[in-house]
């Protein structure tokens, strides 16, 4: 079975993301979509709440000739009858890359056939390109209707129909809903915490360490992935307090069975005295990123984190599995027009590659040349750059 995924607004980390989750070969369409040909069926509904960088997945039906309009309206009123139907039905289309079909005279081409054969049904539209996930929710497409897709490649339409769309509502619950909240340092993002955890590529049982764990995104966000062994520590004593109401929290709302986790209010300078050697599987982290307003002494401040991040990785070293890995972000300060980027000393690292071998020549995969990958927006002082480290 061929299944598209919708790729969020950093398309090269969400390809990293997907790639680092299924073992098949991926085919990269546009900047919006990649397509997957599975062996196995794919749990859409259950697989999106744990890929914080895809917006909607579905299943792809078939692929016609992109010149045979009739071939292509035929096909999508065959998926609909397939459905079953009760009340009004509501219908959405959402094209990608498609050039040769106009979607509005689809639309009233297939509500038009639909109502010919007595079925009362509504077109769903929205004043964007396409339908977005809030849309689709909203209306019960992927449930009580259907978003129909359309993927122009290789002079071939490609056509699907959407079966799961990201869990915007809970992301935002956990977001903004978490009872310990810390505005004034920063906190990272569910989605952002969920592709770094998957970049880690390690199965449930293994042991999560994340050393500057704030208000525990990564550990409560690992916990809802199904990870059991979780380690949080943070040289603050409020952010471990912070951390244990969260994790509670979380527990609570989502009825999740006990996790064996440690939080440990202690300095990432002396991991190795409280934690053995060799115990950590992965360290999944956003550590202290600098100061993010009013003025930045770059010198100073590039000179005070590339300290901390080479002292952190000595400490990482020892107490990692070998060949343990670390997914971890670095910022990168853009002021008077230049990239400022961070260089601690890598001790026993190497930075290594987040994607296949196979897709590093593809143009639209966005790499710096040490092979990390950048996430921001327009505008902003401060960017993270995702890099992944391997223990040597």
């Amino acid at each position: 079975m061929k299944y598209f995924f919708v790729l969020g607004s950093n398309p090269t980390l969400s390809i990293a993301e997907i790639t680092s989750v299924f073992s098949d070969t991926p085919e990269i369409i546009n900047n919006q979509i990649l397509i997957l040909d599975s062996q196995k069926d794919i749990q859409a509904q259950e697989i999106i709440k744990k890929l914080g960088g895809t917006i909607k997945i579905g299943e792809i039906n078939n692929q016609i000739d992109k010149r045979d309009y009739r071939k292509i309206l035929k096909n999508i009123l065959l998926m609909i009858e397939k459905k079953e139907i009760v009340g009004k039905f509501k219908f959405g289309i959402s094209c990608y890359d498609v050039k040769t079909i106009k979607e509005k005279g689809l639309g009233l081409d297939i509500k038009r056939s639909l109502q010919d054969i007595g079925i009362n049904c509504r077109w769903v539209t929205s004043n964007e390109a396409t339908l977005s996930s809030v849309v689709v929710e909203q209306n019960k497409l992927t449930s009580k209707g259907i978003e129909i897709i359309l993927i122009e490649t290789n002079n071939k339409i490609l056509i699907g129909q959407t079966l799961a769309v990201q869990p915007f509502k809970e992301l935002s619950f956990r977001d903004y809903g978490r009872p310990a909240r810390d505005d004034l340092s920063g906190m990272i993002p569910p989605k952002l915490a969920q592709i770094m955890i998957n970049l880690a590529n390690i199965s449930p049982e293994k042991t999560i360490l994340d050393p500057f764990c704030g208000s525990g995104t990564i550990l409560t966000e690992a916990m809802l992935m199904g990870y059991k062994n979780l380690i949080g520590s943070d040289i603050s004593q409020k952010a471990i307090d912070d951390t244990k109401i969260n994790i509670n929290w979380i527990q609570n709302n989502y009825q999740l069975s006990i996790i064996n986790y440690q939080l440990f209010n202690i300095s990432v300078k002396e991991l190795s005295k409280t934690i053995k050697p060799n115990f950590i599987d992965a360290i999944i982290t956003e550590p202290y990123l600098g100061p993010q307003r009013g003025k930045i002494e770059i010198k100073q401040v590039l000179e005070e984190l590339n300290d901390l991040y080479s002292k952190a990785l000595i400490e990482f070293d020892k107490i990692l599995q070998p060949n343990g890995v670390v997914v971890m972000i670095w910022p990168i300060f853009y002021l008077h027009q230049k990239q400022n980027y961070l260089n601690p000393i890598l001790n026993n690292f190497k930075i290594i590659n987040p994607l296949p071998l196979e897709l590093l020549n593809n143009k639209k995969i966005k790499l710096t040349d040490r092979q990390t990958i950048i996430y921001g927006r327009p505008n902003q002082i401060v960017f993270r750059e995702i890099v992944i480290l391997k223990k040597t």
